[in-house]
């Protein structure tokens, strides 16, 4: 059986994010988001900034000059915004984060140490602790029929959202030019071969080698 809870994709170690994490499936933290940031922004962040209306930055962010952020949003301290890296609105960045040329992140949560650093999409996602997204992976949060999206695991789950993108657990690495479709579930430690389609849920400490074939990390 392959958890796809919270608690086994992701260790919430930013107090300033328990309670948001404090859900038991991943779609539940983005139904909250939205409101969550709003709250912070209003009470403000020890420690964080006024970067414009509605966008907060921890100490020793940096944002490139042809980097666009749009509020409402929240820059975790030693996070790099490269040149042309667009952040577009409901959207958390842990500490330490890279966000790169032409990466797009819109109403998603990046926790520590993530990097997408290179042609990017990330919509209606949350990465875990140190994931990785190589050049042109992308989370596509659409499905093409426009209906609400349902995680495919050891049975259905319907989430009531139409847009989700991928919940990518800590530390997992994901293959230049992967496309990880609405609602794929990919495990702590898991890495994914370059090219490969993503769609459903993988286990965590796994290889993903194809669309068809996944073997346990030894």
């Amino acid at each position: 059986m392959i958890d796809i809870r919270v608690r086994a994709l992701f260790k919430c170690g930013s107090q300033l994010l328990f309670p948001l994490f404090d859900k038991e499936y991943p779609w539940e933290i983005l139904k909250a988001l939205p409101a969550y940031i709003e709250e912070l922004i209003e009470k403000g962040i020890e420690g964080y900034t006024a970067f414009a209306d509605g966008i907060l930055m921890g100490s020793g962010a940096t944002v490139a000059s042809t980097a666009v952020i749009v509020p409402p949003a929240i820059i975790g301290a030693g996070t790099e915004l490269r040149p042309g890296a667009y952040v577009r609105g409901n959207v958390i960045l842990g500490e330490n984060c890279v966000v790169g040329n032409s990466t797009e992140i819109k109403n998603s949560v990046l926790l520590q140490n993530v990097q997408a650093p290179h042609y990017n999409y990330i919509g209606d996602s949350i990465l875990g602790n140190g994931a990785h997204l190589g050049a042109g992976a992308v989370c596509s949060n659409l499905k093409a029929d426009q209906k609400n999206v349902v995680i495919h695991a050891e049975k259905d789950y319907a989430t009531g959202l139409r847009k989700i993108g991928g919940f990518i657990g800590d530390h997992a690495e994901i293959g230049c030019g992967c496309v990880l479709n609405p609602g794929t579930v990919v495990g702590k430690n898991t890495s994914v071969y370059p090219l490969v389609p993503l769609r459903g849920c993988y286990a965590e400490n796994s290889i993903v080698k194809s669309a068809t074939e996944t073997v346990p990390k030894r």
